[in-house]
């Protein structure tokens, strides 16, 4: 049985998860890592959810302010050995309920083209594939999305 909870980025399961979601991304975005690891800090999330299943935690997401409507989407990660099982969705529904409870509209997030089964998750929530926003602009590796919350 999986349970949720919602917590914030000092939370020691979520730096744990964070810490192999970086590993990840270093091995499949290779000589980009660095470019993307410069807008992945966890400092000050305030919003991030744990996923864990029989007490051991294996997924996690967070959102941040993104302005006074919308939030970002950061720090998705799921363990290999439970991912395409739904967890991640529930973690993604999680704080978009979360964010939408405080207020926000609209859910942005950045993904990579290395990255085929996040781009999969998110289009299937109902996020819908936007210009690059921000620093992602131009680049060629980047997928940029969006979700109306109301």
């Amino acid at each position: 049985m999986v349970k949720l909870i919602k917590t914030n980025s000092e939370h020691p399961d979520f730096v744990s998860l964070v810490k192999l979601l970086d590993a990840d991304l270093a091995a499949r975005d290779g000589e980009d890592h660095d470019f993307y690891h410069q807008f992945n800090g966890i400092a000050k999330l305030n919003q991030t959810v744990v996923a864990f299943e029989d007490a051991v935690p294996v997924s996690c997401g967070a959102f941040k302010e993104f302005d006074k409507n919308s939030v970002e989407i950061k720090r998705m990660y799921t363990i290999e050995s439970k991912r395409s099982q739904g967890i991640a969705s529930m973690i993604l529904h999680e704080l978009e309920t979360w964010a939408k409870e405080l207020g926000y509209e609209k859910c942005f997030l950045e993904t990579g083209t290395r990255m085929p089964e996040a781009i999969h998750l998110y289009e299937k929530s109902g996020y819908r594939l936007i210009p690059n926003y921000g620093q992602y602009i131009g680049v060629e590796t980047s997928r940029c999305f969006e979700k109306r919350l109301i």
